[in-house]
């Protein structure tokens, strides 16, 4: 590439996107950054629950179930959004309570077991923190999609229209950046976490729980971080309607140009009853001792989703509906594939010998190569159609499972011993992370921008929420398929009694390569299968 193309590309792919940045973008880009930040407490609630609760890995995967279906009840938040638009910043800080309480559980539980121990058993502390966290994110995050539809500009500086060409191409950057500015938060995190674990594993058990504390009083920043964004919202909103009636705009327009919505919004009863119904269908098969429950739940959380997603697309064209049912159906089949559980990072910390600040590097390597993903594949996500870009992530995902898989077979060993000990375990999860990382965040963008730029006005809100309730309802369907695997490849760590030091569990790893294997194999046959269904069906989807 000569130096000419060289520049050109720079300037196409990175330089253009902060053009399009615009200073309206970031009160919702402060929301999304709290939750990237929220992943400060990832490796400090993973060795906690190693070292001091005796959960077992099939036991975690079901609590990733129920923490996961919050976010089903984006349904009613999205059309409440709707409904109180002019209020709907109220809802931000009902999150952000959540979420410190959340945080404040855990560093109790902590700092003074004993004491929550006597209100409760710990292993329910840690569930209900558990639980609390996802419904003040999903909360904050129904609240975000709709500020980051309000955030493109109407109008110019000189109060001319903005044209329609350039609204889809900021509505595409506000999406990218929406992920940026998530993955951002975690490359702060990465950042601090190494700082923070710094020594660690030259540390008692005493002093890692004291820097765990400090952790989780530290994350109490989360709920303060949406909250300004909030606040910033409203200033700019309130300089924003000034300047729009110095030049003359009329009072409707000004509302167009504060993003508010176009028309009223009829309340739709269908939206709350599906989430009471979910709700109640939750608490009772949750509290009950029915067998199966979760499968219970999540067939019925599905059903509601499915009868929602009918009533909103009978808003859209009928190609437009079953292009976006099509890239949908694509997008859950791709999240949805299982995942090898806590069992592959216990392998990692017990026999690979990876210590907290080596996993807070492997995260910084995580967040900021998905950073450079997100930039670099963004031509790709705005000219390629959504197919196109599953099947290379599948494809890449396929291939980048093997590294992992060598890890617990022993590759580090042959690598080491060929490689004067350079190319060690270390050296293969960092190179295997760095090509890795940018896969994930990936899918999501071509679908929300689509959203942005296609649904009705006065629905955005409730587009973003029952879409993102069907494709987040894939994780909770990845969650009960890592649950079943790891019921059949049974994975144990070593748990001792804090007291006495006497081995209560013993650590078996025997089994966790036909696990790395079989979740291998399945998270490339079923999104390619799924890309293949849809696109010899009348739901294909060319965008």
């Amino acid at each position: 590439m000569t130096a000419g193309a060289t520049s050109i590309w720079f300037d196409r792919v990175v330089l253009d996107l902060g053009r399009q940045m615009r200073w309206s973008f970031l009160p919702p880009l402060m929301i999304y950054f709290s939750y990237g930040v929220s992943g400060l407490t990832a490796i400090v609630g993973t060795f906690f629950v190693k070292d001091y609760l005796g959960l077992s890995a099939a036991f975690l995967a079901g609590i990733a179930f129920w923490a996961g279906l919050p976010w089903a009840l984006k349904m009613p938040l999205g059309h409440l959004v709707d409904l109180i638009w002019r209020f709907k910043s109220l809802l931000v800080y009902l999150g952000a309570g959540l979420i410190a309480a959340s945080l404040l559980i855990m560093y109790f539980l902590i700092t003074a077991p004993d004491w929550m121990a006597g209100l409760m058993p710990i292993a329910v502390w840690y569930v209900t923190s558990a639980l609390l966290a996802p419904c003040g994110y999903v909360i904050q995050d129904a609240v975000a999609d709709a500020m980051s539809v309000e955030a493109v500009p109407r109008y110019n500086h000189d109060g001319t229209p903005v044209p329609e060409a350039d609204a889809k191409a900021m509505h595409t950057t506000m999406q990218t950046l929406g992920r940026f500015s998530l993955i951002s938060g975690t490359v702060a995190v990465a950042l601090l976490n190494i700082f923070m674990f710094s020594g660690a594993e030259s540390l008692g058990q005493a002093d890692k729980a004291a820097i765990y504390a400090r952790i989780y009083l530290l994350a109490l920043i989360i709920p303060l971080i949406s909250i300004s964004g909030v606040l910033l919202a409203a200033l700019q909103r309130l300089r924003l309607r000034r300047r729009l009636e110095h030049i003359g705009k009329s009072a409707t327009e000004v509302e167009i140009a504060l993003g508010r919505s176009e028309e009223d919004v009829a309340p739709n009863h269908w939206y709350f009853t599906g989430g009471l119904v979910f709700v109640t269908l939750t608490v009772a098969i949750g509290l009950s001792d029915v067998a199966y429950a979760q499968e219970i739940v999540f067939a019925g959380s599905m059903a509601i989703v499915l009868f929602l997603m009918r009533q909103l697309i009978a808003a859209l064209e009928p190609a437009k509906a079953r292009a976006l049912i099509g890239t949908a159906i694509i997008i859950f089949v791709f999240r949805a594939v299982p995942l090898p559980g806590q069992g592959a990072t216990w392998f990692e910390i017990d026999i690979l010998e990876f210590d907290e600040q080596f996993l807070s590097v492997l995260y910084l390597i995580t967040s900021v190569l998905t950073l450079l993903g997100i930039i670099l594949l963004r031509p790709m996500m705005a000219n390629r159609p959504i197919t196109s870009i599953v099947i290379l992530l599948t494809v890449v995902a396929g291939v980048l499972s093997l590294p992992n898989i060598g890890l617990f077979y022993g590759l580090q060993n042959w690598t080491a011993a060929h490689t004067g000990g350079i190319v060690d375990a270390r050296f293969i999860a960092i190179m295997d992370t760095a090509v890795e990382s940018p896969l994930g965040q990936v899918a999501m963008i071509p679908m929300l921008a689509w959203i942005a730029r296609n649904a009705p006005s006065h629905l955005k809100a409730t587009f973003f929420a029952v879409m993102a309730s069907f494709t987040n309802l894939a994780l909770s369907a990845s969650a009960l398929a890592t649950k079943y695997l790891n019921q059949v490849f049974t994975i144990t760590r070593e748990v001792r009694d804090r007291v006495t030091d006497a081995i209560q569990i013993p650590a078996d790893y025997s089994q966790l390569g036909m696990l790395l294997i079989t979740v291998a194999v399945l998270g490339v046959i079923l999104p390619l299968a799924a890309v293949a269904v849809v696109q010899t069906s009348r739901l294909r989807t060319t965008d």
